[in-house]
């Protein structure tokens, strides 16, 4: 685990503003930021739908925090004829050297660091994401200690670092918000783990759930699994409502959508999702939206 406090020591993680720039290192930043944004419409169609529903303030910063999140998964999800655990060391070496310089060459780990040099991100997040990723490295399975330790770290603190972006700022409102951003976070990992039960089990051999057998997935562990989710989903909500304006719609669609993934979950039998994985079609993705819309318009959220 990478200590922090050393890092804030060192450098005030404080960014020059973009009027005392080069219009070339302008450029970059842009580019780096189009990277990530780019990353985010490729690899999740639904949360980029969500993204854009943000404030435009609020964009580009949790473009580049998903960024970020979605390559470090990738190198422990895809990358199989490689060095996985040497990539991912590389990896968050080079990240916590853009965070200190306020620079990295890589698109991906400039336009996030600027995210966390800008909002001032606890890097107890970053540390903890990563802990998670090395845990997906070799761990298969998992007691009921080390699924709760690795959703923290695999979405929970996602939800945080995006906490402090809607936050702007206000340290008091992020830890009134931050029970709730953690649920939610936890809600949307867990909802995943059931819809990717049998990828996770037949490409990478892997069973978060604790205590779980892939081939004997009952309809009781399933329904104590969903118990768990519904009351995170019901925590999140409860936050939901107290966010800041220009972050509280798109929050509340991304929210919205997982809740018909859950709900469709929680219509399949065991056996349907041990044999398939469960979607959203775009349409109802669409009509989630447009009744988001006439609900947030009414003030009905």
């Amino acid at each position: 685990m990478f200590v922090s406090c050393g890092l804030e020591t060192n450098y005030s993680r404080l960014q020059t503003p973009d009027s005392k720039l080069t219009p070339m290192v302008s450029l970059f930043h842009e580019v780096s930021h189009q990277c990530s944004r780019i990353t985010t419409a490729r690899y999740s169609t639904s949360f980029a739908s969500a993204i854009r529903l943000l404030h435009k303030d609020l964009r580009e910063p949790v473009y580049n925090i998903y960024g970020f999140v979605r390559f470090a998964d990738e190198i422990v999800d895809s990358f199989h004829q490689y060095d996985k655990a040497a990539l991912l060391q590389e990896f968050a070496d080079a990240t916590y050297k853009a965070i200190e310089r306020g620079i990295s060459v890589n698109p991906i780990l400039h336009s996030f660091q600027r995210t966390v040099n800008r909002y001032k991100i606890d890097l107890e997040l970053v540390d903890a994401f990563l802990n998670s990723m090395r845990m997906d490295l070799g761990q298969r399975h998992y007691d009921r200690s080390g699924y709760e330790q690795y959703i923290y770290g695999s979405a929970e603190v996602v939800g945080l670092m995006c906490l402090f972006v809607f936050c702007e700022g206000d340290h008091q409102l992020y830890q009134q918000l931050k029970p709730h951003a953690r649920s939610l976070g936890a809600a949307f990992q867990k909802v995943n783990f059931l819809r990717d039960l049998k990828a996770d089990h037949e490409q990478l051999e892997r069973m978060y759930f604790p205590s779980c057998d892939f081939r004997n997935f009952s309809a009781s562990e399933k329904a104590a699994i969903e118990q768990e989710i519904a009351q995170d989903f019901a925590d999140a909500y409860a936050g939901i409502l107290q966010l800041p304006v220009k972050a509280r719609f798109g929050v509340y669609v991304a929210y919205k959508y997982y809740r018909s993934l859950f709900q469709k979950i929680q219509r399949s039998r065991p056996q349907r999702i041990l044999e398939t994985r469960i979607r959203i079609p775009d349409y109802r993705k669409l009509f989630i939206v447009a009744k988001a819309g006439i609900r947030s318009q009414l003030n009905l959220l």
